[in-house]
Protein backbone atom coordinates (compact mmCIF):
# COMPACT_ATOMS: atom_id res chain seq x y z
CA UNK A 1 0.00 0.00 0.00
CA UNK A 2 1.06 3.49 -0.65
CA UNK A 3 1.33 5.73 2.66
CA UNK A 4 2.39 9.63 2.50
CA UNK A 5 3.05 10.78 5.98
CA UNK A 6 3.05 14.22 6.84
CA UNK A 7 5.59 14.97 10.14
CA UNK A 8 6.90 11.69 9.73
CA UNK A 9 10.25 12.85 11.70
CA UNK A 10 8.12 13.99 14.33
CA UNK A 11 7.39 12.16 17.40
CA UNK A 12 4.50 10.32 16.82
CA UNK A 13 4.86 10.41 12.82
CA UNK A 14 8.46 8.83 13.28
CA UNK A 15 6.67 5.51 15.13
CA UNK A 16 3.57 5.77 12.37
CA UNK A 17 6.92 5.67 9.84
CA UNK A 18 8.45 2.97 11.46
CA UNK A 19 5.56 1.01 11.91
CA UNK A 20 4.50 1.11 8.13
CA UNK A 21 7.66 0.16 7.08
CA UNK A 22 7.84 -2.83 9.29
CA UNK A 23 4.82 -3.84 7.55
CA UNK A 24 6.61 -3.57 4.18
CA UNK A 25 4.51 -0.85 3.06
CA UNK A 26 5.77 2.04 0.18
CA UNK A 27 6.20 5.21 2.91
CA UNK A 28 6.32 8.75 1.50
CA UNK A 29 7.96 10.44 4.28
CA UNK A 30 6.94 14.51 4.36
CA UNK A 31 8.74 17.00 6.30
CA UNK A 32 9.64 20.48 6.60
CA UNK A 33 12.70 19.68 5.81
CA UNK A 34 12.93 17.48 3.82
CA UNK A 35 15.09 14.76 5.52
CA UNK A 36 16.03 11.60 4.60
CA UNK A 37 14.10 8.21 6.14
CA UNK A 38 15.62 5.26 5.50
CA UNK A 39 13.59 3.07 2.95
CA UNK A 40 11.14 5.95 2.43
CA UNK A 41 10.49 8.05 -0.32
CA UNK A 42 11.64 11.71 1.18
CA UNK A 43 9.37 14.36 0.28
CA UNK A 44 9.74 18.29 1.93
CA UNK A 45 6.56 20.47 1.97
CA UNK A 46 4.98 22.81 4.54
CA UNK A 47 1.51 21.73 5.55
CA UNK A 48 0.18 24.75 5.03
CA UNK A 49 1.10 24.59 1.01
CA UNK A 50 -2.17 23.19 -0.10
CA UNK A 51 -1.74 22.44 -3.58
CA UNK A 52 1.89 20.58 -2.43
CA UNK A 53 -0.28 18.83 -0.11
CA UNK A 54 -3.04 17.68 -2.26
CA UNK A 55 -0.11 16.45 -5.01
CA UNK A 56 1.01 14.51 -2.48
CA UNK A 57 -1.83 12.67 -0.76
CA UNK A 58 -3.72 12.16 -4.20
CA UNK A 59 -0.31 9.59 -5.08
CA UNK A 60 -0.79 7.71 -2.00
CA UNK A 61 -3.83 4.74 -1.38
CA UNK A 62 -3.85 6.61 2.60
CA UNK A 63 -2.35 9.76 3.50
CA UNK A 64 -1.82 10.06 7.42
CA UNK A 65 -1.30 13.93 8.85
CA UNK A 66 0.80 13.49 11.95
CA UNK A 67 1.36 17.45 12.11
CA UNK A 68 0.47 19.29 15.88
CA UNK A 69 0.45 23.42 15.30
CA UNK A 70 3.25 25.53 16.35
CA UNK A 71 4.00 25.08 20.36
CA UNK A 72 5.20 28.91 19.97
CA UNK A 73 2.61 31.85 21.04
CA UNK A 74 4.04 33.39 17.85
CA UNK A 75 1.93 31.50 15.65
CA UNK A 76 -1.78 31.30 16.08
CA UNK A 77 -3.58 27.73 16.07
CA UNK A 78 -5.54 29.02 12.92
CA UNK A 79 -2.62 28.62 11.00
CA UNK A 80 -2.85 24.64 11.13
CA UNK A 81 -6.59 24.83 11.28
CA UNK A 82 -6.42 26.48 8.00
CA UNK A 83 -4.56 24.62 6.99
CA UNK A 84 -7.02 21.52 7.28
CA UNK A 85 -9.64 23.22 6.20
CA UNK A 86 -8.23 23.80 2.82
CA UNK A 87 -7.60 20.44 2.67
CA UNK A 88 -11.14 19.46 3.57
CA UNK A 89 -12.27 21.90 0.56
CA UNK A 90 -9.86 20.39 -1.65
CA UNK A 91 -11.61 16.71 -1.30
CA UNK A 92 -8.82 15.09 -2.12
CA UNK A 93 -9.04 11.33 -3.68
CA UNK A 94 -7.49 9.26 -0.66
CA UNK A 95 -8.10 8.14 2.40
CA UNK A 96 -6.94 11.22 5.59
CA UNK A 97 -6.07 9.59 8.97
CA UNK A 98 -5.70 12.75 11.05
CA UNK A 99 -3.47 12.56 14.87
CA UNK A 100 -5.60 14.55 16.76
CA UNK A 101 -5.31 15.60 20.53
CA UNK A 102 -6.71 14.27 23.60
CA UNK A 103 -8.07 17.65 25.28
CA UNK A 104 -11.37 16.99 23.18
CA UNK A 105 -12.04 13.63 24.01
CA UNK A 106 -15.17 13.77 26.56
CA UNK A 107 -15.40 13.16 29.84
CA UNK A 108 -19.52 13.19 31.23
CA UNK A 109 -20.31 14.77 28.10
CA UNK A 110 -16.85 17.29 28.78
CA UNK A 111 -14.16 18.37 26.75
CA UNK A 112 -11.17 16.90 28.76
CA UNK A 113 -9.71 20.63 28.23
CA UNK A 114 -12.26 22.13 30.69
CA UNK A 115 -12.15 19.29 33.45
CA UNK A 116 -10.62 20.51 37.06
CA UNK A 117 -6.80 20.18 37.04
CA UNK A 118 -6.13 20.16 33.08
CA UNK A 119 -2.59 21.46 32.81
CA UNK A 120 -2.34 24.64 31.26
CA UNK A 121 0.44 23.72 29.33
CA UNK A 122 -1.73 22.14 27.05
CA UNK A 123 -4.87 24.33 26.73
CA UNK A 124 -3.93 25.64 23.44
CA UNK A 125 -2.99 22.46 22.00
CA UNK A 126 -6.25 20.44 23.22
CA UNK A 127 -8.09 23.96 21.73
CA UNK A 128 -6.74 22.99 17.99
CA UNK A 129 -7.90 19.48 19.00
CA UNK A 130 -11.67 20.66 19.45
CA UNK A 131 -11.76 22.93 16.66
CA UNK A 132 -10.02 20.26 14.37
CA UNK A 133 -12.61 17.62 14.98
CA UNK A 134 -15.46 20.42 14.26
CA UNK A 135 -13.80 21.12 11.17
CA UNK A 136 -13.56 17.82 10.03
CA UNK A 137 -16.77 16.63 11.27
CA UNK A 138 -18.61 19.40 8.81
CA UNK A 139 -16.34 17.91 5.75
CA UNK A 140 -18.52 16.89 2.59
CA UNK A 141 -19.48 13.33 2.63
CA UNK A 142 -17.27 13.04 -0.32
CA UNK A 143 -14.02 13.05 2.50
CA UNK A 144 -13.31 10.16 3.56
CA UNK A 145 -11.27 11.38 7.01
CA UNK A 146 -10.67 9.44 10.29
CA UNK A 147 -8.72 10.95 13.35
CA UNK A 148 -6.98 9.60 15.66
CA UNK A 149 -7.39 10.65 19.37
CA UNK A 150 -4.43 9.27 21.94
CA UNK A 151 -4.70 9.01 25.11
CA UNK A 152 -4.29 11.75 27.54
CA UNK A 153 -0.55 10.66 28.25
CA UNK A 154 1.39 9.03 25.15
CA UNK A 155 4.92 8.67 25.25
CA UNK A 156 8.03 6.57 24.05
CA UNK A 157 7.59 2.85 25.39
CA UNK A 158 7.34 -0.78 24.78
CA UNK A 159 5.42 -2.19 21.57
CA UNK A 160 3.16 -4.95 22.30
CA UNK A 161 0.90 -4.51 19.47
CA UNK A 162 -2.33 -4.42 21.81
CA UNK A 163 -4.55 -1.61 22.28
CA UNK A 164 -7.69 -0.47 23.25
CA UNK A 165 -10.19 1.50 20.98
CA UNK A 166 -12.48 3.70 21.81
CA UNK A 167 -14.72 6.99 20.12
CA UNK A 168 -15.18 10.03 21.88
CA UNK A 169 -14.22 9.32 25.42
CA UNK A 170 -10.82 7.89 27.08
CA UNK A 171 -10.66 4.46 27.21
CA UNK A 172 -6.97 4.50 29.16
CA UNK A 173 -4.61 6.88 30.73
CA UNK A 174 -1.83 6.16 29.00
CA UNK A 175 -0.76 4.50 25.48
CA UNK A 176 2.89 4.10 23.98
CA UNK A 177 3.90 5.99 20.50
CA UNK A 178 4.65 2.51 19.37
CA UNK A 179 1.05 0.79 20.31
CA UNK A 180 -0.04 3.70 18.83
CA UNK A 181 1.29 3.83 15.98
CA UNK A 182 0.24 -0.07 15.39
CA UNK A 183 -3.22 0.67 16.03
CA UNK A 184 -3.05 3.54 13.19
CA UNK A 185 -1.86 0.76 10.84
CA UNK A 186 -4.43 -1.71 11.81
CA UNK A 187 -6.79 0.86 11.09
CA UNK A 188 -5.37 1.81 8.01
CA UNK A 189 -5.11 -1.80 6.37
CA UNK A 190 -8.28 -2.87 7.61
CA UNK A 191 -10.07 0.32 7.57
CA UNK A 192 -13.15 -0.27 10.21
CA UNK A 193 -13.80 3.77 11.00
CA UNK A 194 -14.39 6.07 8.48
CA UNK A 195 -16.01 9.96 9.04
CA UNK A 196 -15.66 9.94 13.02
CA UNK A 197 -13.10 10.23 15.46
CA UNK A 198 -11.84 7.12 17.33
CA UNK A 199 -9.18 6.63 20.49
CA UNK A 200 -6.33 3.99 21.49
CA UNK A 201 -4.99 3.56 24.85
CA UNK A 202 -2.89 0.94 26.36
CA UNK A 203 -4.73 -2.42 26.80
Amino acid sequence: MRITIFGATGHVGSQITAEALRRGHQVTAVSHSGKTVADTTPAQANFDDTPAVVELANQADVTVISVPPSRTADEPIEVNLDAHQRLIDAAPDTRIVVVGGAGSLLVDGVPLRDTPGFPDAYRREATWGIELLKRYRQAPVGVDWLIVSPSPEIGPGERTGQYVVGTDSPVGDHITTQDFAVGILDEIEAPAHHRMRITLADK
